[in-house]
């Protein structure tokens, strides 16, 4: 199957910690790749090197054919981003936000539209810097979703979401794959890696531990009993 995101034998450093220790692994195109690992596994190092936010010491990066270090505005426009940390612009508005962004795409979605699906038009008038978390979320996946993005990099989406939002987030990624596109999605939620992983990976201690089908990844065994097995201390 072809990978539309390939990563392989990546290093990456900061001063004293190894964050990434010879990191391979793939999303194939068109699918779901669930990304699962430990805090400190490495899981939002690896996405900022697959989006061009951070630079591995050593290995190799394509996404699309690509390398994001180097990749040209055109690239990037194929490619949505939702981090943990956002970069949301405090001093804005929701509405303003979006529609300010679409206007930098081609061919952009509605933003009133993607808005309206992720419940964004309810806190509409509140700047962003008055945002719960939740809502910060969905405002920051709206935003990934504007340009029609072949690959959509997803840093724990339904993270500080109520159970109707994790629905309302699962639906719309599973709608993105079944649309054409490839989705990658870090998580700590074996529920959310059922759900919506055509491919998983975990990590630990910055390696791939485990990673192909979520029935050659768990051979029969529950998800939960195999990431416990690979990422208890020592196991890597």
């Amino acid at each position: 199957m072809t990978a539309a995101v390939t990563l392989s034998d990546l290093h990456r450093t900061f001063g004293p910690v190894t964050a990434l220790d010879g990191l391979s692994w793939s999303a194939p195109a068109g699918r779901i790749t669930a990304v699962l690992g430990p805090n400190g596994a490495g899981k939002t190092t690896a996405v900022e090197c697959a989006v061009g936010l951070g630079r591995p010491d050593s290995g190799t990066v394509r996404v699309l054919g690509a390398d994001p270090w180097q990749a040209s505005a055109d690239h990037r426009a194929r490619v949505g981003v939702m981090l943990q940390s956002g970069g949301l612009p405090n001093g804005t508005k929701p509405l303003r936000l979006l529609h300010h962004l679409a206007r930098l795409y081609a061919d952009p979605v509605d933003p009133d539209g993607v808005a309206a699906r992720l419940g964004v038009t309810d806190f509409a008038a509140t700047t962003v810097r008055r945002l719960s978390g939740g809502q910060k979320q969905r405002l920051a996946l709206a935003a990934a979703l504007l340009g029609r993005p072949e690959v959509l990099f997803l840093d724990e989406p339904a993270a500080g979401l109520d159970p109707h939002g994790r629905l309302d987030v699962w639906d719309l990624v599973i709608e993105q794959r079944d649309a054409g596109a490839t989705v990658v999605v870090t998580t700590h939620s074996f529920e959310e890696a059922e759900r919506l992983g055509d491919h998983l990976v975990i990590m630990n201690a910055g390696r791939t531990v485990a990673e192909g089908s979520p029935e050659a990844v768990t051979q029969g065994r529950s998800l939960e009993d195999v990431y416990f097995s690979l990422t208890r201390k020592g196991a890597a």
